[in-house]
């Protein structure tokens, strides 16, 4: 058998697992508490103690750790699953309306400064020949005629 613990707040309340009618309760730190089935520890301080109820021969033993907090909300599965499925819509949302408004904007041609226009593609002028490097024409031989071609 084991030992029902209810957290609600800082309200801490603790039920034996023995069945009789006169229960002892000893935890470290604080009273020893009632005679009743429940223990209800007010204004915890979470900090761990060990908790133990008994009757007659039979003894039980628990180790308590319970985080506590004065502002804390209590959160049902059914809340927790409406918050992720409402997120996980408008995160959804968000991404159709960020992908349709890009695609429209894809044939339209932009206005900024470094944009080139969209028409035929321009082909670019030849580089400017480099004038010590231009090519031999006829009539210019005397130029080159310096130049002797060497033996390898």
């Amino acid at each position: 058998k084991e030992f029902l613990v209810e957290i609600s707040g800082t309200t801490v309340t603790i039920t034996c697992p023995l069945t009789t009618d006169s229960i002892s309760w000893k935890l470290t730190g604080m009273k020893d508490g009632s005679s009743e089935k429940k223990y209800v520890i007010e204004n915890h301080d979470s900090s761990p103690t060990n908790v133990s109820c008994s009757a007659g021969e039979k003894k039980y033993e628990m180790y308590l750790n319970a985080r506590v907090c004065t502002n804390c909300e209590e959160l049902d599965a059914l809340a927790v699953t409406g918050i992720i499925t409402a997120d996980l819509l408008i995160t959804f949302g968000v991404l159709i309306l960020v992908y349709y408004f890009s695609k429209n904007r894809k044939g339209r041609a932009s206005a900024g400064a470094g944009s080139r226009p969209r028409g035929q593609k321009m082909q670019r002028p030849p580089p400017v020949p480099n004038p010590d490097y231009e090519p031999i024409r006829k009539g210019q031989r005397e130029v080159y005629a310096g130049l002797e071609s060497r033996g390898f």
